[in-house]
């Protein structure tokens, strides 16, 4: 009868691994790889007022968000909780993030990878750099650039984006999924508005944010990620 209960006894050690995995999955746990997208900084820009400026490093930086996350392949994270960290960390102003504490920053919001980047906006010219970092080593795996023109800056970030996920050894994104952000074109003077109402969220100003969101909708109805910033401003 003690061999037996030894015996089950160490069945139940080992199977307790597996049980936990199932238990896991079955609790929804989201083992897909996590990433973090950073605030793009502004590497030297003309032609437009500061606070375009200051807004497209957190505008750019959202639309990836979105591109990113409209796949099942990752766990994108979200831009609130990233931007409070480095807030906490007081990096918001503190000029380019480098590599390694950007992979400092991705460990503490569970993130695999981390995608820091560079634009410049030279009267029109846009350029736009980015990279993507390994948070394990700190190695900056792949960089990517383009240009355009300004009024072709929502292409110019998703091609970009598209680039840079590409070989990135993460898991391939459904035929649909993959093809989703190709079905729309965001206008830039809309992309400009939605960055200045995810300044003003970030800076606190509540009403300012409202009031960009509702300018972004006005120039593109269709534009979800603005609908879905107003509707969080207007239920906070």
């Amino acid at each position: 009868m003690a061999a037996r209960s030894i015996v089950s006894l160490w069945t139940a050690a080992l199977l307790w691994p597996a049980v936990a995995g199932l238990a896991g999955q079955a609790q929804g746990q989201d083992s897909r790889p996590g990433i973090a997208v950073f605030p793009f900084d502004n590497g030297g820009s003309y032609g437009q007022d500061k606070d375009n400026f200051d807004a497209l490093q957190k505008g750019i930086a959202g639309l990836m968000i979105s591109d990113l996350a409209a796949g099942a392949a990752v766990r994108v994270v979200e831009r609130d909780e990233l931007q409070k960290l480095l807030d906490e960390q007081n990096l918001g102003a503190a000029g380019r993030v480098d590599p390694q504490t950007a992979a400092k920053i991705g460990k503490l919001v569970g993130a695999r990878y981390v995608v820091t980047g560079v634009f410049i906006d030279f009267y029109g010219d846009f350029r736009l750099d980015a990279r993507l970092i390994n948070v394990e080593t700190s190695e900056i795996v792949k960089v990517e650039s383009d240009r355009m023109q300004r009024d072709h800056l929502f292409d110019l970030i998703r091609t970009v984006a598209t680039k840079l996920m590409r070989d990135a050894n993460l898991p391939a994104l459904p035929k649909r999924a993959s093809e989703q952000p190709m079905n729309r074109q965001v206008p830039t003077e809309a992309l400009t508005y939605y960055s200045r109402a995810l300044l003003y969220h970030d800076r606190g100003q509540k009403a300012k944010a409202v009031e960009m969101y509702e300018k972004a909708l006005q120039v593109f109805p269709d534009f979800a990620e603005a609908s879905d910033g107003l509707k969080r401003e207007k239920t906070s």
